[in-house]
């Protein structure tokens, strides 16, 4: 039986029992949205005003629905991150099926943008209408998370409501499976708020040690 994300995961805990998540809260897990990251140019902070004051001025006019703020900020930050470029493959809108271990369900979700190098997931794009909180896309993203075809490689979700930006990530292997999440990061507090989200996403660079395709 085939049924969608949303309806099979609507809340977190639901997500951790399925999938036998344990949430961890040691620094060392996710030091990469908070250590070592790079420093933006000033060509790349001058993108991110242009972006923010843009977002802001349609922000101003009203709630925007979701594949309003994938276009105005989740698709230009990869962009300025690198991930539109060599080595990174880029799918939208990519459809993912589950099917889990303990029953016959397969469940059925459709992602807004997945980021892949060498076939790994390194980003995952959830994007959510501004009327929603943040943290409502976590479920699903967890579950998404899940069909990281190497899941001893850690995978990395970047949530979005256009006003606010947060990051997770998953490691599948060992067992049991952990996740763990970065701060929010509010787009109307200041213009470092965004241009720590770029740097971010410029840190979440692909581990050396994935298996490399054959060459022809």
């Amino acid at each position: 039986m085939s049924i969608a994300v949303t309806e099979a995961i609507p809340t977190l805990a639901i997500a951790e029992a399925r999938f036998g998540l344990q949430r961890s809260d040691d620094p060392d897990f996710f030091p990469e949205w908070r250590s070592d990251l790079p420093t933006l140019s000033q060509f790349e902070q001058q993108e991110l005003s242009k972006l923010r004051q843009r977002y802001l001025y349609q922000r101003s006019k009203g709630q925007l629905l979701e594949s309003t703020a994938l276009l105005l900020l989740a698709s230009p930050l990869l962009a300025l991150a690198g991930f539109y470029d060599p080595p990174f493959t880029v799918r939208a809108e990519e459809s993912v099926q589950l099917i889990l271990a303990d029953s016959e369900e397969v469940l059925q979700g459709r992602l807004d943008v997945l980021v892949l190098w060498e076939q790994v997931w390194v980003v995952v794009v959830e994007s959510q209408k501004t009327a929603l909180s943040l943290w409502s896309a976590l479920p699903q993203t967890l579950a998404y998370l899940q069909a990281n075809p190497h899941p001893n490689c850690p995978s990395y979700g970047l949530l979005t409501n256009g006003d606010e930006f947060a990051f997770v990530k998953c490691q599948l292997q060992p067992l049991p499976q952990h996740y763990a999440l970065s701060r929010p990061f509010a787009l109307f507090t200041a213009p470092q708020e965004f241009e720590q989200v770029l740097q971010v996403l410029k840190a979440l660079t692909p581990p050396q040690s994935l298996p490399v395709s054959p060459t022809a």
